[in-house]
Parts: structure tokens; sequence; C-alpha cells
């Protein structure tokens, strides 16, 4: 289990590298505002791929350089695949690696609960 984490960071580094690639990396952060909203994935102030740049990454990045404990569980891959445009390569590559994302993170758990 304990290669997990490293896992994880791969697959953040390929998100980065795919919202860079397809053009969705913004190059200027939201308002402080549109970064705080209390909604689940800030959907009322930011778009999704949005939310994964400046709240998602930064966070996942945080816990991993700190060895704080993953999450417990991640349901990221329902609300991007109702949110991600269908038929769009670059949505397909974020859905498989957010798919990767939370199956990772549903292993990490079933190792912690024994």
């Amino acid at each position: 289990m304990h290669d997990i984490p490293n896992r994880i960071a791969d697959v953040l580094l390929e998100v980065e590298a795919t919202l860079r690639t397809c053009g969705r990396w913004d190059a200027y952060q939201p308002s402080r505002e549109a970064l705080v909203s209390s909604q689940p994935f800030c959907f009322d102030t930011l778009r999704f791929e949005q939310w994964l740049q400046w709240i998602f990454l930064p966070r996942m990045k945080q816990i991993l350089e700190h060895r704080k404990p993953l999450p417990m569980k991640s349901g990221i891959f329902t609300y991007a695949q109702e949110t991600l445009r269908k038929n769009d390569p670059p949505a397909a590559s974020l859905l498989t690696l957010i798919k990767r994302f939370d199956d990772l993170i549903a292993i990490q758990a079933g190792g912690r609960s024994h």
C-alpha cells in the first residue's frame, strides 16, 4: 500500500499535463471569492477544470508532500462524468485519470481498514 501515494502523485501530474496540453490550464487565478465557494467542487463559481487546477491539485500536492493521510474516499469521477463534455478527447483523458485517482484512494482506504 505504501506505493499508492507515488501512484497518486503520478496521476496528479498527468491531470496537470492534460489540462495544460488541451488548453484548459488558466494563466490567471480566479478571484478569492470564487475559490472559497461553499458548494462542492465550487460548481457555482468555477468550471470543473478550474476546480482541478486551483483547488484539487494544490490540496493533493500538500497532502502528499507533507505525508498527511489521504482521503478515505473520493467521488470526483461521478461529478466529472456529469460535468465534462462527452466525445471530447481531452475530457476522456481527464475522466480516465480521475477514475484512476478515485480507484487508488479506494485501494488505499481498503488497506487502512484492516
